[in-house]
């Protein structure tokens, strides 16, 4: 019908996004509006992150740290094993690389015997090999046998052998005197150090036998609670065996009665 009013629009569903409303020259856009488009001029590119920005004078690289000044730099340490011990603690290896054999400290002053000792082992020597060889080459005369032969050249191998080792063991003969105990070394193939404290001693005799006689010779013996451990001083001359006789007893009895 003509005359009834006209129909009201429906609500209208607003669109998103909004269309920005331009605003006129020099008015700024109410709060919440969005600007026109071109009217805040081009967007800026993103940045070339493949080229890395240049630094300014002065300023290090991300990531690097300052090498320490020559003085605050920490020491080089040597390698493992060569640090060497601190103060007061307990060492475990032998000090100054010393074996079991050596006595502390290093200053022990060793007296060596005489070499004369030699000749009297050597003739002793001489009498049990020459023994040896008579009972072998009778044997061998009168049997025939090889295995004489063979006994007699084991004697003779058995000399030699034993008259090599005589003049290494007489030389390795030594004795030194301690404040509280005597030393004794020898030894050849087996090497024994023996060590007797004065106020373990019982007493102390010299003997002397033909042979040490004819070559004046004479050997200190010492004796203990411990038979295992007694040690005699062979070829000293008679007044060094005297001397170390009364010496020995002297400091026995001073040290027997500190006790």
């Amino acid at each position: 019908m003509s005359g009834d009013p006209p129909a009201s629009p429906g609500p209208i569903s607003p669109s998103w996004p909004p269309t920005p409303a331009a605003a006129p020259p020099g008015v700024e856009p109410p709060p919440g509006a969005f600007p026109a488009p071109g009217t805040l001029g081009p967007e800026p590119a993103a940045p070339d992150v493949s080229t890395p920005a240049p630094l300014p004078p002065g300023a290090l690289p991300p990531g690097h740290r300052p090498a320490p000044a020559a003085d605050q730099r920490a020491p080089d340490l040597p390698f493992p094993g060569l640090l060497p011990p601190e103060p007061g603690a307990l060492s475990t290896a032998a000090p100054g690389g010393r074996g079991p054999l050596e006595p502390w400290p290093d200053t022990v002053n060793w007296q060596p015997i005489s070499t004369d000792l030699i000749w009297v082992e050597l003739i002793r020597l001489a009498i049990v090999v020459a023994i040896g060889l008579v009972v072998t080459a009778v044997g061998w005369a009168f049997s025939g046998h090889w295995l004489f032969g063979l006994a007699v050249a084991l004697v003779l191998v058995f000399g030699v052998w034993r008259a090599i080792a005589i003049v290494r063991a007489v030389r390795a003969w030594g004795y030194a005197e301690r404040e509280n105990d005597l030393l004794v070394r020898h030894g050849l193939l087996v090497r024994r150090l023996s060590i007797v404290p004065y106020s373990r001693m019982q007493f102390v005799d010299v003997s002397a036998g033909p042979l040490e006689r004819a070559f004046d010779l004479a050997t200190v013996q010492l004796h203990t609670a411990a038979a295992a451990s007694d040690a005699r001083v062979p070829g000293l001359r008679p007044a060094e065996a005297s001397r170390l006789r009364d010496r020995l007893t002297a400091l026995g009895e001073d040290r027997a009665e500190g006790l």
